[in-house]
């Protein structure tokens, strides 16, 4: 992964991952052990979903450009039918509370959707490609440098 790309993951996992350790925490001290799971099971599987779609969409920009934007609502669409399909399966566990495992999905979603946001408008992205503009001269004029 280029730096920049492992930048960006860096600045939406980070905070994503401090927000999820504070909803396990406030989910232990309210509804105890189950819910601190609960908590954490939501906080992994928001980091799990939207990293992967991360990187496919980083992926795709790179290698197929002109598929970029019906892979970035493909990948979305299938996103909340892979989490649909978890909900139902897990719709009646034990295993963990259930409340705090939503509570805690959607709040490290928003706060993962909000840092990429931030790092997207920090980054110091290229308009234009600076390498293809000189090799584009150097191939009209026939220069070797």
């Amino acid at each position: 992964m280029p730096s920049n790309d492992a930048r960006n993951l860096l600045q939406t996992a980070v905070p994503t991952a401090a927000v999820g350790a504070i909803a396990v925490a406030v989910s232990a001290a309210v509804a105890g052990g189950k819910g601190a799971l609960g908590a954490a099971v939501g906080t992994l599987l928001a980091i799990l979903f939207m990293g992967i779609g991360l990187y496919v969409l980083q992926w795709t920009a790179k290698t197929l450009p002109q598929l970029f934007q019906a892979m970035g609502l493909m990948l979305y669409v299938a996103q909340l039918l892979l989490l649909l399909i978890f909900v139902a399966v897990f719709k009646d566990t034990t295993l963990f509370n259930a409340k705090t495992f939503a509570v805690s999905l959607v709040v490290a979603t928003v706060v993962w959707m909000a840092a990429q946001a931030r790092a997207h408008m920090k980054a110091k992205l290229f308009y234009i490609d600076p390498d293809s503009e000189k090799s584009g001269k150097s191939e009209k004029t026939g220069s070797s440098s």
